[in-house]
């Protein structure tokens, strides 16, 4: 087949489009539809991982946290709940027997405690740590500092906030030096901690911290779980560590050969798996709408192109009386659905935009602009050429009937037809 003829079937597809133009733009109303959702679907997939990975570069691939429960779900809660809580002296003995981690640092918590500012309380969780916390990428600070040894070891009532607590208590900022109340106990803001969360793990940032020995007198330790954060120094070396954080708790905690483990290793792959879940919820709602619009698109499509058929009948028998080839014929009609589809492509286009412009603004224009930048305001280049690819596959999909009946045509029947 010759570059010339597909360039002729373009040119009489374009006219005969141009003549019914506004039928034709209605025609792909579904298709506009069916590329709309594909590339928001696929702006909001590629923005979640975007922010999935800024998130998890904040808080750092190479921590991991030893605790009574497992922080992804999916266990036996009951099972769970009936595991010995890790004592202070358990998770000071394993800081002291971890030689491949950078850092071993215990935690406690408080889930569900309450800080106080003036007439304003915020529901948050409160964690007891050391000074050695602040230098781990969870700990970083982006207003005033962290607590230092000093500081830890008198039980000063300092206390570091989360960017959330930051937020929702001083919207216009100025936090550090203010005194703000945690169990009832005043405490001294020193720090803010840099936004870490977002989606569901927003939760990160309504946390404060206080020295350990401080959480100590404001609530106890008796009856307590702790956890121990650990970290690796890299990726590469967070195997090692992990296998070594393992054999030395389940000595600490007597766990004999054989039985599984009465402790979690908190990694966060475990969070991975969930942001995993909501890429394929996504998907799938995507992919089953945008498979209605194309196929809704697809009928109309054909039964337009059935019609063209039947309008230009007798101008088929034409071209076939002087020559015109039953591929030329199919040709031409194929490339006439095509073009529709691709129509309703270049209309999605600027509409799609503007519903991306409008979300990112809608959904984080609270934020940061740090985290606003992080997601693109503009559609990416390989979304449209998807798009206008599906989009092609579809008007050769829902012409292939209409064409074939037309290059089927009789001649001399066509010439008769009126």
């Amino acid at each position: 087949m010759k570059i010339t003829e597909i360039g002729e079937s373009v040119r009489i597809a374009l006219s005969a489009l141009r003549i019914n133009l506004l039928r034709s733009v209605l025609t792909t109303s579904g298709v506009v539809v069916g590329v709309v959702l594909v590339v928001v679907m696929g702006w909001t997939i590629k923005g979640l991982d975007s922010v999935w990975e800024r998130t998890i570069g904040i808080i750092g691939r190479d921590m991991l946290y030893i605790d009574k429960w497992n922080w992804s779900g999916g266990h036996n809660w009951k099972k769970l709940e009936s595991r010995k809580d890790i004592t202070l002296k358990q998770a000071l003995l394993l800081a002291e027997r971890m030689e491949s981690a950078d850092l071993t640092v215990p935690l406690a918590r408080k889930w569900g405690g309450t800080v106080n500012y003036g007439s304003k309380q915020v529901l948050c969780g409160v964690q007891g740590t050391t000074h050695e916390y602040g230098t781990t990428p969870a700990g970083a600070a982006s207003e005033g500092r962290w607590f230092n040894s000093i500081e830890d070891a008198r039980a000063a009532d300092v206390v570091v906030i989360g960017y959330g607590i930051a937020r929702t208590l001083f919207p216009d900022g100025g936090s550090i030096g203010k005194i703000l109340k945690v169990h009832g106990f005043p405490f001294r803001i020193i720090g803010v901690v840099e936004k870490r969360g977002f989606l569901f793990m927003d939760f990160i940032d309504n946390q404060v911290f206080i020295p350990l020995s401080s959480f100590q007198k404001a609530y106890g330790f008796f009856d307590r779980s702790f956890s121990v954060a650990i970290k690796a120094g890299s990726e590469q070396l967070l195997n090692i560590v992990r296998d070594e954080a393992v054999g030395h708790m389940r000595e600490i905690r007597n766990v004999p050969p054989g039985r599984e483990d009465d402790f979690s290793v908190n990694e966060m792959e475990a969070f991975d798996q969930q942001v995993s879940t909501i890429r394929t919820v996504i998907w799938i709602v995507g992919i089953g709408l945008t498979v209605l619009a194309f196929i809704v698109g697809s009928i109309g499509i054909m039964n337009i192109m059935f019609v063209s058929v039947t309008e230009r009948t007798r101008e088929i028998g034409i071209r076939k009386a002087i020559g015109a080839r039953k591929r030329s014929i199919l040709l031409q009609f194929l490339v006439e659905s095509s073009t529709l589809c691709v129509i309703g492509a270049l209309i999605a286009m600027p509409i799609s935009q503007v519903i991306v412009a409008a979300a990112r603004s809608i959904l984080i224009g609270p934020l940061e602009q740090d985290w606003v930048s992080v997601v693109s305001p503009f559609i990416q280049i390989d979304l449209l050429l998807i798009a206008v690819g599906v989009s092609i596959v579809v008007g050769l999909l829902a012409g292939l009937i209409p064409a074939r009946r037309a290059s089927a045509l009789d001649p001399v029947d066509a010439l008769r037809f009126e």
